[in-house]
């Protein structure tokens, strides 16, 4: 699908405000309510805005730990990762995961109440026989940047 600057504009604005009202991110992006929706509908067939969402305060719900792991498999065929990916699909603990090209095998983004309900994860995972052969745990002291949008003018140019 080609791009022109409005959609780009249209892309920009709704990763930083998903709930803006189709009157406002016209007006930001200098078209009309219409044609505005069109595009954004176009964009959302396209692929290109898979979802909208809320980032949520956490710590006002009460206590919880982010935490990122890195894992690696016993075994590295096709059907090993398509096991542990599809059991990990079914973890709501693990909030993120990646597969990734290097020395681990998945990143994972993982959060629980606390530590302990966080080992009994891990656990649970590997008496789950989904081939984790090891991991090793990285506890999120504090968050420096939160996810945001992409970098737009780095990635088009």
């Amino acid at each position: 699908m080609k791009l022109d600057a409005r959609d780009i504009a249209i892309l920009k604005v709704l990763s930083g405000d998903g709930r803006i009202t189709n009157a406002d991110l016209a007006a930001k992006v200098g078209l009309s309510a219409s044609p505005c929706w069109e595009r954004v509908r176009r964009l959302e067939r396209a692929g290109l805005i898979e979802g909208y969402g809320a980032r949520i305060a956490l710590k006002k719900l009460g206590p919880a730990i982010t935490v990122f792991v890195t894992v690696e498999l016993t075994d590295h065929t096709a059907q090993a990762f398509r096991v542990f990916e599809r059991h990990i699909e079914r973890v709501p603990e693990v909030t993120a995961c990646w597969a990734l090209g290097g020395g681990f095998d998945y990143l994972m983004q993982v959060i629980t109440r606390d530590i302990d309900a966080y080992q009994v994860l891990m656990d649970t995972l590997l008496d789950a026989d989904v081939g984790l052969a090891r991991y090793f745990t990285y506890v999120v002291t504090k968050p420096v940047k939160g996810p945001g949008g992409p970098p737009f003018e780095v990635l088009i140019g």
